[in-house]
């Protein structure tokens, strides 16, 4: 009898890794959780989903975005996916409690919102039963390999559209190669988002057939217009700091405090990526001994009001940033200073405001093309004041910057109605 010289079931090892994994992190992910939302979670990640609107009609389509970010990428297609099949029901996931906020405040009337169920096949197999999908759609590059290898089970095809693979993600996946390839033999097509991103995704192991070039989403982005009123009360140039991490909450104070004598009235907005990092984020403010006060703190509808004396703003809610882009003289990409992948520049793009970004964007490679345009200014941490200044003293190199940045978003807009199409493509086959 011949030797088996397959590779272990992968799937199998993989599953038994996720448990490990899960038997560590179960009672810390579960206790974070808000009060009022751990039984909610609880039993929709164990798969105890609820009954979706219109299932009597036909089949959903299910839709996962992992957090915020994914799920403002989202909004456009939902929308859009409303208007060509407004019967059709929608079943949108995500992996964050703030993701799931978001979903809920601004997805279309009828979308039902879950948590994804966690990667066990048991669960997965109950859920899909229940639901019933004809698609499941996974935005970006979220893989979830049981998910994947269910759905193919239950010939559900899975469409990963809007994708993307940074550098780093693509070298770790590139170790495992011999197990992406099983789990990616489960994905109908890849639609990512640039030239790049289709090159990695089949070194990684796609097939070449499989994947496509469709733009990405953030083009099309759907921009609150709503600005909000207490930004009303804000005299002087404002320059807002979107999406910080850790340390980079200090490298925007300091730099501010460089130019704030040389500008009065120069107003800073910082918003930390995650709101458990508010209260960080505010211990480091204090520390710097400047004026602040937080953005919770100025009421609501007609009665927000901001305070002149106020120097810094700490933006303590959530959803807000993209309209607060709108007053900015300057913005900033957070995450992009400490070497954690930076963050949408689209969004002050949008409202024609000239980017400043930190060295390290490699999960926004177009971001190239918008420094080569001289829409956005890469700089170091050290730099930083310096690049401020300048923008602050010439007014019209700004305003210029500005104005590029929001003709290249207007340029490479379309990737929703793309993808909206091959969509209808699957659901026609049915």
């Amino acid at each position: 009898m011949p030797l088996n010289t397959d590779r272990p079931d992968m799937f199998l090892i993989y599953s038994i890794l996720y448990a490990c994994a899960f038997a560590i992190f179960f009672v810390p992910q579960y206790l974070k959780r808000p009060r009022d939302l751990r039984k909610r979670w609880l039993h929709e990640k164990f798969g105890l989903l609820p009954v979706v609107p219109q299932l009597g009609l036909q089949a959903p389509i299910w839709i996962h975005a992992v957090s915020v970010g994914e799920v403002n990428a989202a909004l456009p297609l939902l929308r859009r996916l409303k208007e060509v099949c407004p019967a059709l029901p929608v079943i949108l996931s995500t992996i964050t409690d703030t993701g799931q906020k978001v979903a809920g405040e601004k997805a279309p009337e009828g979308t039902t919102i879950v948590y994804l169920p966690f990667d066990f096949r048991c669960i997965l197999r109950r859920c899909f039963a229940h639901i019933n999908p004809r698609l499941f759609i996974v935005l970006e590059t979220e893989l979830w390999p049981n998910v994947f290898r269910v759905a193919h089970e239950r010939n559900v095809p899975v469409l990963v559209l809007n994708g993307r693979i940074s550098k780093k993600s693509a070298k770790g996946y590139l170790k495992v190669s011999f197990f992406m390839k099983k789990v990616f033999d489960h994905v109908a097509l890849f639609c990512m988002q640039s030239d790049t991103d289709a090159e990695r995704i089949r070194s990684i192991g796609a097939q070449e057939e499989k994947v496509r070039v469709t733009g990405n989403f953030k083009f099309d982005m759907d921009i609150s217009k709503d600005v909000p009123e207490w930004t009303k009360g804000i005299i002087g140039p404002v320059i807002v700091a979107g999406s910080t991490h850790a340390g980079e909450e200090q490298i925007m104070i300091d730099a501010y405090r460089e130019n704030v004598y040389l500008f009065p009235g120069l107003k800073l907005i910082i918003a930390p990526r995650h709101p458990e990092r508010f209260k960080e984020a505010e211990e480091t403010i204090i520390r710097s001994d400047i004026r602040y006060c937080r953005r919770s703190e100025l009421g609501s509808g007609d009665r927000e009001q901001f305070d002149p004396a106020c120097n810094i703003l700490l933006l303590d809610t959530i959803g807000e940033l993209t309209a607060v882009y709108s007053i900015a003289q300057i913005a900033i990409m957070g995450k992009s200073f400490e070497g954690v992948g930076g963050q949408n520049p689209l969004e002050p793009a949008y409202w024609g405001k000239p980017v400043i970004c930190g060295p390290h964007m490699e999960n926004f490679p177009f971001i190239r093309s918008f420094i080569d345009e001289g829409a956005a200014f890469e700089v170091t941490s050290t730099g930083l004041a310096k690049k401020i200044k300048e923008l602050l003293i010439q007014p019209e190199k700004a305003r210029a910057a500005g104005e590029k940045a929001r003709a290249l978003y207007l340029k490479n807009s379309g990737a929703v109605d793309r993808t909206v199409k091959i969509i209808e493509e699957y659901i026609d086959r049915e």
